[in-house]
C-alpha cells in the first residue's frame, strides 16, 4: 500500500503579451494591436472515491507541470489559456508543502469531489494595445508571461473508517474483521501479519459502518518501532475504537494500557477516542475457565466489555452492535460542536527596504511580480516602471533608504539600476 510520498509540481508559465501595431491599407493611424499571453495552467489535486491508494505513477513519476499559456498575437488575438492540471488522490489524503518553515498543511481532502489548488498559473503578459493612453497611442512595452507556482508537496493518506480495531500483534484482529464483515484479510498465527490496514463494511439492520483493522504495535511504536506509525497514523480518523484483548495473555489488562500509552504518546487526541474493550479466543477452554477473573479485572475500566470469539463469532454481532450504537452518540456530539471561522482581513501591502552590502534590497511582492515580467532592456518599459514605482511608493522607500540614481537596486531575482 503507498499511503506516504512525495512529489513536486509546476504550475504553467503565462504567455507572453506582443508588441504589434495595426497596418492595413487605406487605414491611417491604426495604432496598437498586440494581444494578451494566455495563462498557464494551475495544478488541482481532487478526491476521488474509486480510489483506495495512491496511484503507482505518482511513485515513478515524481514531477508534474501544467502546460503554458500561448503567446498573444497581433491584431489584439489573445493567446490559448493552457489546461489545468489535475492530480486525483484516495479519500483521506493530506497535503502538506515542503517550506523553510517546515511543512505547512494544505488540505485535508476527506469528501468526494474536495479540490485544492496547490500551485497557480502563471498570468498572461499584456499585449501593447493594453498601454495605449492618451498621451502615449503608440506603446512599444509588452509583458512577459507571469511564472507559475513551484512546490514540493507530500501526500499522506490516512484511512477513514467509522471504527478501528487495535490492539497488540496475534489478538484476531484480522480474524474480528473477516468474521464481522465481507472483508477478506490474511490471517497467520505469527505477529505482524498485516502489513497494511485492511476495511470492511458491517451491517447492523439497516445501517452499515466501515470498520478497520489497524495493524499491530509494540513497545515503542509512537517512535516508530515495529509497524507504529502504519499503525498510529492510520488510527488518528477512527471516530470509534474496539480494543482487542488476547483472552490467553498472561494480563490482558496490562496489553490495553501499553497500548493506550502509545496512543498517548503519539497523539494524545488518540486516547481520548471512545472505546469498547473485548477479550477474544473465549471458545478456548483456558480463557473460558477465566472469564470470571478477567471480567473481575477489567470491570475498573470505564468502556463497555465484551467477550468474544472471533473464530466462532460468539458475541461478535452484538459487539458490533454497540459499535453502530455508540457511533452513532459519538457523531452526534460532533454534529452539535460549534464550529467558528475567523475571516483575517488582507492587509494592506507595505514596501521594505534594506541594504545588503552595495545593493538595495526591495521587499515587495508587487513590485517584484512588475520587475520580472518587464524587458528592462526597453526605455520605454523602464519609464513605465518609474511610474508605476511611484504610485507604488518604492520610489519614496528607496529615497528614504538613501538610494541615488545609479545604485544597484534588486526586486526578488532581478537586479537593474535605480535611475
Amino acid at each position: 500500500m503507498r499511503d506516504r510520498l512525495k512529489i513536486h509540481v509546476k504550475a504553467g508559465d503565462g504567455g507572453d503579451g506582443v508588441i504589434s501595431f495595426r497596418r492595413e491599407k487605406y487605414i491611417p493611424y491604426g495604432g496598437p494591436d498586440g494581444g494578451d499571453g494566455g495563462n498557464g495552467g494551475s495544478v488541482f489535486i481532487i478526491a476521488d472515491r474509486s480510489m483506495s491508494t495512491l496511484p503507482r505513477r505518482y511513485q515513478g513519476r515524481r514531477y508534474f507541470k501544467a502546460e503554458r499559456g500561448e503567446n498573444g498575437a497581433g491584431k489584439k488575438k489573445h493567446g490559448k489559456n493552457a489546461q489545468d492540471l489535475t492530480l486525483r488522490v484516495p479519500l483521506g489524503t493530506v497535503i502538506f508543502k515542503e517550506s523553510d518553515g517546515g511543512n505547512l498543511l494544505l488540505a485535508d481532502l476527506s469528501e468526494e469531489g474536495q479540490r485544492v489548488l496547490v500551485a497557480c498559473g502563471g498570468r498572461g503578459g499584456f499585449g501593447n494595445a493594453r498601454f495605449a493612453t492618451p498621451t502615449n497611442q503608440a506603446p512599444r512595452i509588452a509583458q512577459k508571461g507571469g511564472e507559475g507556482e513551484e512546490a514540493s508537496l507530500i501526500l499522506d493518506l490516512k484511512l477513514i473508517a467509522d471504527v478501528g480495531i487495535i490492539g497488540h500483534p496475534s489478538v484476531g484482529k484480522s480474524t474480528l474483521l473477516a468474521s464481522a464483515s465481507a472483508a477478506r484479510p490474511k490471517i497467520a498465527d505469527y505477529p505482524f501479519t498485516t502489513q497494511e490496514p485492511v476495511l470492511g463494511v458491517v451491517e447492523i439492520g439497516n445501517r452499515s459502518f466501515v470498520l478497520a483493522e489497524i495493524p499491530g504495535l509494540i513497545m515503542g511504536a509512537h517512535r516508530g518501532l515495529g509497524l507504529g506509525y502504519d499503525f498510529l497514523r492510520h488510527a488518528e480518523r477512527t471516530k470509534l475504537l474496539i480494543h482487542l484483548l488476547d483472552g490467553t495473555s498472561k494480563s490482558p489488562l496490562s496489553d490495553l494500557r501499553n497500548v493506550n500509552r502509545e496512543l498517548a504518546l503519539y497523539n494524545p487526541v488518540l486516547a481520548e477516542k471512545a472505546q469498547i474493550v473485548a477479550v477474544n479466543k473465549i471458545d478456548l477452554p483456558e480463557v473460558q475457565a477465566r472469564i470470571s477473573d478477567l471480567e473481575n479485572e477489567l470491570t475498573q475500566l470505564e468502556a463497555p466489555l465484551f467477550f468474544i470469539s472471533a473464530a466462532t463469532r460468539k458475541g461478535v454481532p452484538e459487539l458490533m452492535a454497540k459499535a453502530a450504537e455508540l457511533l452513532d452518540i459519538v457523531l452526534a456530539q460532533r454534529v452539535s460542536e460549534e464550529v467558528v471561522v475567523f475571516h483575517p482581513q488582507p492587509r494592506k501591502e507595505r514596501v521594505g527596504v534594506f541594504k545588503e552590502g552595495d545593493i538595495f534590497m526591495v521587499v515587495s511582492p508587487r513590485a517584484e511580480r512588475l520587475v520580472a515580467r518587464m524587458d528592462l532592456s526597453n526605455p520605454e518599459a523602464r519609464s513605465y516602471l518609474r511610474r508605476q514605482f511611484t504610485r507604488m511608493g518604492v520610489a519614496s522607500a528607496l529615497k528614504k533608504a538613501g538610494a541615488k540614481p545609479g545604485d544597484k537596486v534588486r526586486f526578488g531575482k532581478v537586479e537593474m539600476d535605480w535611475e
